[in-house]
Formats: C-alpha cells, structure tokens, sequence
C-alpha cells in the first residue's frame, strides 16, 4: 500500500504545488499578513482559505480605472452550528466594527462575516478565538464544518449523540499544523482547541498506514486533501442536514434503551458541478454499511486515506470523492476503505423514511427548558426597515445569554430559556418586528434558500439572496392567480452552479448560468431524498411567470393526493411537462362584470375576514371565493 498523499512522479495542479510549498499553511500567508497592501497574492489567498477566510471584492463598487474593492469574507467552524452567546456578542461587534454591519448564517451552520479589510484581519480572527470560536478548517482542502440537527432535545439521547460526534470528528479531522495560532494569535491557543482524550489517540492510531505517523499533519500529509471534505452526523429519520449531500454521513443508531451502538455510513455526495461540463455534477450519497461505536473513527480516518490517496489532483474539477466513487463504483471504494480500515463493514441497517425538520417557533426542550427557532429569510441578520432582527438577537444574548444552534436552512435555533423569559423574549423580537409564529410566515419563504452571490462571492454569474425574496413574490402571485396559493414548494437558488445552497436537491431550483439567467432544476422532493434534474438551460429572469404558469397548471389538473410539486415533475417526466407547456393557453385574468350582484357581510364578520387576510397574506375576496366553493362542493355530496 503507498501511504503518499502525492506520488513523485505524479503530474499535480497547481494549487497542490502550493499547498506543499506552503510548510503546512503558513506561507505566503504569513508574510504578506505584515505587509500594508489591500490584498494578498493569489498565492497567499489559497493558502487564506485553510485559515477561514475568502479574499472578495465588491462588484457593486468597481470603479474603471481603479483598484478594485478588495474585502474578506470570514467563516467560522461551529461543530453542529453550537454558538456560545459570547461567541455571538463578539462575531455581531465584528460585524459592526469592521464587517458589512451584518451577518450571513451559512448553509452549514456556520456565520460569515463580510467585508473585512486585510489590515484588520487579524483583529477579527484573534477575537473570534479569545471567545469561543474558530475560522480553521472552515473553507480549503480539508474537512469543512461538521454538521448535524439543530434541536436542543434534552430526553432524546440519540440528538446528544449528533452533537457530541460532531465535535469529536471536527476535532479528530482539524488540521494539526501550528500555522493558524502562529499566524492570527502570535502562538498563543486557547479553550477552543481542547480535545477529548479518545479523539487525541484515534488520531495517532496507525491501522494499515492511514495516517502519516509522526508528521505535523498525521491525517491529511503535507498535500491536505484534494478537494473540500463535508461530513455530517444525524439521527434516523431526522433529515435537517441534508443527509445525502455530504462526502461522508453519519447516521446514529441506538438500542431501546437509547444507548449509543454504531453509526450507518452513507458516502459520495456532492453538490458542486459546472455550466457545459458534463463530467461534473450533482450527485447523492451511497451507504456503504455499520461499523460500532468503538470503530467510527477508524472508519473516518479510513474513508479519508482513500479519497487523500485516490482523489484527482490534476483536475480540480475532478476532485471531490463523489467522482472517485463514480469512476469506481461503490464495492471497489468500500473495498479500499476496508483495505486501510483492517477489516469489513457490517451490513447497513435499515431505517425509516427521512423527513425534513425546521423546528421553527417555541418548543419544549425535554427537560423543562424552552428552544425557539427563527425564521431567517436567505440567513441575513439585519436590521432592515421595520425588521430589527439582528438589534433582537443582539438584545437576547446580552440579556439572557442563551447559547444557540445554527440550521442548515440558515435559521437559528435560542436555547436554554427558561419558561419565565419566554414573554419578556417575544416581546423584544415583536418590537424588532420579528416573526416567531411559523404558521405566520409564506411557505414558499419558510423552505427556500439562497447563497449571497453579487456583489462580493468571486463565483457568481448573477444575483441570488438579493432577488430571490421578489422572484417569490411573483412565484405567489401566479401561484394565487391559479387558486394555489396554498401549495408547499421547495425552491433554491444559487448565483453559479456550485450548490452551496443544495439546488440540486430542490423542487424548484434556480442556478445562475449568466447575468439576470438561471439554469432550472426540477424533480427533487420536499424532504430532500433525491436529485433533481436540468430541465431548462436558460431562462431570463423577466420570464419566469410565463415558464412557470403552464407547469403549476398541470400540476393543480393533474396532481394525485399528497403529491408535492417536485414528486408530480419526477412521476409525469420532462417530456410531458414540456409537451403541455407547448400547447398551454395563459388563463387570462378574471374581469368582475359592471352588473354583478354585490354581497354584504356584517361589520363583525368584515373584521375577522380582515385579520384572516392579513395573517395568511392573501386577499380577502380569494378567501371568500375559496370558502364558498366548500360549502357548494359540500352542498353537492
């Protein structure tokens, strides 16, 4: 077996030649921190990423002719999406001191901070750490942020389980090198890097030569990985974190008694592809089988080795262990991962159907304490016209110190409260205008997700979180002009097709392919259990309604009970969506004749219609239309 992340004579990209040049991600960084520029090198920004932080510019403010506005955008690494209250106060302080005066809660659970200056870099970074936090690992060639349910259940073992192997496999796969404390905190380290003894042995443990022994990276070599690595840990059935999008997931498995046994693997997913290459693409994760508690971390560390040492480092598009998969198949690479485990993976075992949960609004925690989850349109915490939400969260922490759990729709989850502070809670978050009541917010707006795109994400071909809210206020509009206005879709959109917001995994996904132009995706499920397929390579953002109309009318004509609108675009198919789209008529929209009856309600009776309205966020008359053909079709049986 060769235990070398990069054979000698084999040909590498030129970001491997820098990661090994690098001594162990420290260089240029290093340097070019001490120097007064407004940038680092393109050399020094790939080594930036292992740090945690992207190098940007804001495409808003490009001027001809001048340099342009260069900024960094800073992630932290938060295990599980756990973010201590202090930890919070300081990355909303960041925001404000040196950032964009907001914060953008990832679709890993993790917090961006954006608009960084270079000089202050390091100022940002100390800070995150003196308080609880870390930005390691947290974008490059390495195992990104570690996943898992948000809900603070304190009676269900099997959620403290996600929780506490969350931590443990963050810590076994952090990088080892010492650059990140020389660099941001001149040596000095603090609580944040603290690991548990069985995790500091497991990393050392050499089964079959899967790690480099003795080296300042025993993992991942001096190459780290080939491409970014993702990993998540859940339970059976709960499938907040979508399940099949990551490298490698792990599923909790406990006996009656909710005592820890195993863990089911899946492994292979991957969301990142690119426009008109069709050897990349969005693929979903395989199990490959159970291994006990005792032997997770060999398995990790097993399944790591084989992507380190079989992953393409030639062809960075080509790298990500959903392609080695693919080229090999699944029993060749359960095969290699068994070679460096030293012996077999039991069976998968089997579980029930997996079921999206957002845990938005008060819930009971299990142990006589309250959780709240918050709605956070495209995870942007800011204060916006009557919206105060990040002046909310703000007043909370200062107030009540609440620990809270980042989602993966971008939400945030409070925790810990006792039931006496739940009003004295709600009131701050009704004053900041601050929806609590999940029955009160749009459907459409409740399970959709964006990433930031323009003007700073260096990828985007077009805009995302900043024109999705409006694209889905016309997606309501037609939706209502149809008698729809009721309807559960799952949309997601990104401003290039690299999925950071999962649109592969949607019913609707929009993926910019050029300016004002996205590339459309149907078929996926509401609870995320399949890929969705290209179904339009291009369609302007002026013509979304027209596309639109004639899909959601076959589906309202041709629907079976139950049936979502991404289950009904995978049960027709392509062809005949695109056959009744061809031949479809628009409905033009109703004319109230000059001469019809008017009808009258009592004051009382306006009142209530009213409130309903309001509430649901849909006209009066709609509803009235709506209860009447009820009582006729009631009348008729």
């Amino acid at each position: 077996m060769v235990n070398t992340s990069v054979s000698p004579t084999r040909q590498i990209s030129k970001i491997e030649a820098i990661k090994e040049k690098s001594n162990f991600l420290r260089e240029p960084l290093a340097t070019e921190l001490l120097e007064e520029t407004t940038h680092f090198t393109e050399n020094a920004v790939q080594i930036l990423k292992f740090h945690g932080s992207y190098q940007q510019d804001n495409r808003d403010n490009r001027v001809k002719g001048q340099e342009k506005d260069y900024q960094m955008m800073l992630r932290t690494r938060n295990p599980g999406g756990f973010v201590p209250p202090e930890l919070y106060l300081t990355l909303d302080r960041l925001s404000d001191e040196y950032g964009n005066h907001t914060l953008r809660v990832t679709t890993r659970q993790g917090f961006q901070v954006h608009g960084i200056l270079k000089k202050n870099l390091k100022a940002a970074v100390s800070a995150i750490v003196k308080n609880m936090g870390s930005t390691l690992g947290a974008c490059g060639d390495l195992n990104r942020n570690v996943m898992a349910p948000p809900a603070p259940f304190k009676n269900r073992p099997e959620y403290q389980y996600t929780w506490e192997y969350a931590d443990k496999i963050a810590d076994l796969l952090r990088p080892q090198t010492e650059a990140y404390y020389e660099i941001w905190l001149d040596g000095e380290k603090f609580l944040s890097v603290e690991e548990s003894p069985e995790v500091v042995a497991a990393r050392q443990c050499n089964t079959n030569k899967a790690i480099f022994a003795g080296k300042e990276e025993p993992i991942y070599g001096e190459h780290y990985m080939p491409r970014k690595f993702k990993c998540s840990v859940t339970v059976p059935g709960d499938n907040s974190i979508d399940v099949y999008t990551h490298d490698v997931s792990l599923v909790v498995m406990t006996d009656n008694k909710g005592t820890l046994q195993g863990f089911n693997i899946l492994v292979g997913g991957g969301m990142g592809r690119t426009h008109n290459k069709e050897e990349t693409f969005a693929r979903i994760a395989d199990p490959i089988g159970y291994v006990a508690k005792e032997d997770v971390y060999d398995v990790l560390k097993a399944i790591v080795a084989t992507q380190r040492d079989y992953g393409d480092r030639v062809q960075r598009r080509h790298a990500r262990m959903k392609y080695l998969i693919n080229d090999w198949g699944v029993e060749k690479f359960r095969a290699k991962v068994e070679e460096y485990f030293g012996k077999s993976l039991y069976p998968f075992k089997t579980l029930p159907k997996w079921k999206y949960k957002d845990f938005l609004g008060w819930n009971e925690q299990g142990d006589g304490q309250l959780f709240l989850g918050i709605s956070i349109e495209n995870g942007r915490v800011k204060d916006e016209g009557n919206l105060r939400l990040k002046t909310a969260l703000r007043r909370i922490t200062e107030q009540f110190s609440l620990p809270m759990r980042l989602t993966a729709n971008h939400n945030v989850i409070l925790y810990e409260i006792e039931p006496s502070h739940q009003e004295a809670i709600e009131k701050i978050l009704q004053d900041c205008g601050v929806i609590t009541n999940p029955q009160e917010i749009d459907d459409l707006t409740r399970y959709s997700i964006a990433c930031p795109a323009l003007p700073t994400c260096g990828l985007a071909i077009t805009e995302s979180e900043r024109v999705l809210p409006g694209i889905i206020e016309r997606i309501k509009t037609v939706l209502s002009k149809l008698d729809m206005a009721s309807e559960k879709i799952v949309i997601r959109m990104t401003g290039c097709p690299n999925g950071c917001a999962r649109p592969y995994m949607a019913e609707l996904g929009f993926v910019g392919s050029a300016p004002n132009t996205y590339q459309i995706w149907l078929g996926g499920s509401p609870n995320q259990t399949n890929l969705a397929e290209p179904y339009l390579q291009k369609l302007l953002d002026k013509d979304i309604e027209k596309f639109l109309e004639p899909l959601f009318v076959y589906f309202k004509q041709e629907k079976i009970e139950q049936e979502s609108f991404g289950q009904f675009c995978r049960r027709v198919g392509f062809e005949s969506l695109r056959e009744f789209s061809k031949t479809y008529k628009p409905i033009k929209p109703r004319r109230i004749r000059k001469n019809q009856h008017r009808v009258s309600i009592s004051d009382e009776m306006f009142v209530q219609l009213k409130a309903v309205s309001e509430t649901d966020k849909r006209p009066m008359n709609q509803i009235v239309h709506e209860a009447l053909e009820t009582y006729f079709s009631q009348e008729k049986s």
